[in-house]
């Protein structure tokens, strides 16, 4: 039986050398690690638009456009997880969490004293090469 995978659009929120962060809640998978906003594509989604709606339910942004950054696919053992990330710089609104999540603007260099998911950490990774 092959595993079904969940397709998911993270943005990268950044301004100024700070990037978003949330943490995850307790009950979520890979609860309680900080990750970079977004969530599951729905059927007959294009990843910028749930790219859109996610950001704008999940942390109170509106996304006026965003450019791919990378593309990982990971396997957690219990869940098969194909992550768009793309860079967001161009949007409107206050970041915050609308959900009750722990949230915070955090500097590039900073992001590797937080604890990420596993597909995570290579999104650290290229930021802190790249930028």
């Amino acid at each position: 039986m092959t595993k079904k995978t969940v397709n998911v659009a993270v943005g990268v929120i950044m301004q100024d050398r700070q990037v978003f962060v949330s943490k995850r809640a307790e009950h979520q998978h890979q609860g309680g690690l900080w990750e970079f906003p977004g969530g599951k594509v729905e059927a007959q989604e294009s990843i910028f638009h749930a790219l859109q709606r996610e950001l704008a339910e999940e942390v109170n942004i509106t996304v006026h456009s965003s450019q791919p950054l990378m593309r990982i696919e990971h396997d957690y053992g219990d869940k098969q997880v194909c992550l768009d990330i793309h860079l967001v710089e161009d949007f409107s609104g206050e970041a915050k969490g609308l959900e009750g999540q722990l949230c915070q603007w955090i500097s590039i260099e900073g992001l590797h004293e937080l604890s990420f998911p596993e597909a995570n950490k290579e999104i650290v990774a290229k930021l802190q090469s790249d930028f």
